[in-house]
This record gives C-alpha cells, structure tokens and sequence, in this order.
C-alpha cells in the first residue's frame, strides 16, 4: 500500500461511521491535481454500489478536498439543524479538516440541500443544511459544509471552481454517484448494480 493510500485510508477512518468498511480506491484527478478517491460500503454488503450508501473521501497531498456521507442516518423525515447550528457545525469541521479554509472565508447563504440514495431498492431523500462559503484568498474558489440530522456533516467539499455562465461547477464530482453515473469510465470501486 503506497504513502497516499495509507494517508486517504486514514483521513476516511477518521470520519466513517460504525458499520461501514473501505471497498476501495482509486486515483482520479481533480482539476489537474492528483488525489485519491476512496468509499467505503456497509460492512454487510447491503445497499452496495453505484446509487447506494457509502461513505467517500477525496484527498491530494495529505489535504480532504471533499468528504461524503450518504447514509440512512442522514434520510428524511427527520429534523434538521438550525442556520445557527449549521454554521457551527461547519466551522468546527473546518477547524479539524481545513483550518486554511477556516481562517479565510466568507459565508454566503445557508440553506436546505437534497441528495438521494437507494437503500433496499427504494430512493431516499438526504436533506442538510449547506453553509455555502467562497476562501477569501487570491484564488476565491468556492466550498461548502452540509450539516445534516444529528448534526453530522454529510457533505463536504472545497475549492471549486464555478463557471458563472452557465452556471455550473467545472470541478469533478468523484463523491456524487449521479454524476459518476453519467460517465462512461467510473473507477472501478464504485460500479455497482445499485444504480
């Protein structure tokens, strides 16, 4: 196992919840950059695959450029944290997973934010609380923290690169399964039947 993996596997371990294991990883590039994408699945194998739940991390150089988490435990109905919370949230992952982003940063809006996901053949709504906030450094690249029940993070993304016109991100979306879905060559980790 190279120094990258070990460094990705570690970062992942950090942030997974109880019951879900590593599947794989894979290298991908991120605008250029290369890092590593690794998903872990439950343990049980149930749910598994393109579509289903997982647990993803993407990281280059030691750095989480993004991190998600879509479980049941994050599955509508349930109630979601305040603005307050979220942006509370969101700052104390920052601290730990990205303290540059912490200290130079601008919020832009918090608000509700849908995902999906298939569990037991059925989708499933994710809802969270998105702090949207642009790095107040030179490169003003956007990111975000998604809080969701429980006040847990489920989504977590940074420097990306927005296309104002059409408006729509340029960066890659190794963590989003609909977006993985739509291309033709997915890292092997992550085919699944789920989809």
């Amino acid at each position: 196992m190279n120094t990258l993996t070990q460094i990705s596997l570690s970062i992942l371990s950090t942030l997974m919840p109880e019951g879900f294991a590593p599947v794989g990883q894979s290298p991908v590039s991120v605008d250029g950059r290369d890092a590593v994408l690794v998903r872990a699945e439950r343990e049980t194998g149930r749910n598994a695959g393109l579509g289903g739940e997982h647990v993803s991390t993407v990281e280059a150089d030691g750095q989480l450029l993004g991190y998600v988490r879509m479980t049941s435990a994050m599955a509508q109905p349930a109630e979601l944290p305040s603005e307050e919370t979220a942006r509370s949230v969101a700052m104390s992952f920052l601290e730990t997973h990205a303290p540059d982003l912490r200290q130079h940063h601008r919020v832009h809006w918090v608000a509700p934010h849908e995902e999906t996901v298939t569990m037991d053949g059925e989708t499933h709504t994710l809802t969270g609380m998105k702090v949207k906030m642009r790095a107040t450094t030179t490169d003003r690249l956007w990111f975000w923290v998604i809080v969701g029940p429980g006040d847990e993070v489920m989504v977590f993304e940074r420097d990306i690169y927005w296309i104002t016109m059409p408006g729509r991100r340029r960066t890659e979306q190794w963590l989003h399964d609909s977006w993985l879905a739509e291309r033709s060559e997915v890292p092997e980790l992550v085919r699944g039947d789920t989809y």
